[in-house]
């Protein structure tokens, strides 16, 4: 993942992305985007319409991303369990970044698990990122202690 690029790159993916979050599958699907940034594993966008009925719950608040604008978040809701602001959007993603409008990303630390082609993700470090890092991508990842202002 380092020699991901800055601004960082949208990838579509093939791959089978799931979200479980109170022992039920939320999220599933094989249309996803990948946005792969310097220091950081992929973060994955998942469809809104690959989440199940009632998991997605909109919420106050917003932030925003240099290269791809303002976020507004959600609570995630599955198994009778609720993950407050656990997944992000861009409802009007900056130029080079369309291909995240309507996609719903997860923080992975916030549910049960995340999992790419079957591999249990392990949640990027720091509780502010969104990464999610599998046996593929290699670290030191931004977020892991003495990161912070690389």
């Amino acid at each position: 993942m380092w020699d991901y690029p800055r601004p960082p790159a949208v990838d579509l993916s093939d791959e089978t992305v799931e979200v479980v979050l109170g022992g039920e599958t939320v999220a599933r699907t094989t249309a996803s985007v990948r946005v792969l940034e310097t220091s950081h594993p992929p973060t994955y966008y998942v469809p809104v319409h690959d989440f199940v009925a009632g998991a997605l719950v909109p919420v106050a608040g917003s932030s925003y991303c240099e290269w791809k604008g303002a976020a507004a978040y959600f609570d995630l809701v599955g198994g009778g369990v609720r993950a407050e602001r656990a997944a992000w959007t861009y409802p009007d993603p900056t130029s080079g970044f369309e291909a995240l409008r309507e996609h719903v990303a997860v923080m992975p630390s916030t549910v049960d698990r995340c999992l790419v082609d079957g591999e249990e993700v392990v949640p990027q470090a720091g509780g502010f990122y969104g990464g999610w890092i599998t046996s593929r991508v290699v670290g030191p990842f931004k977020g892991e202690p003495g990161t912070w202002g690389w």
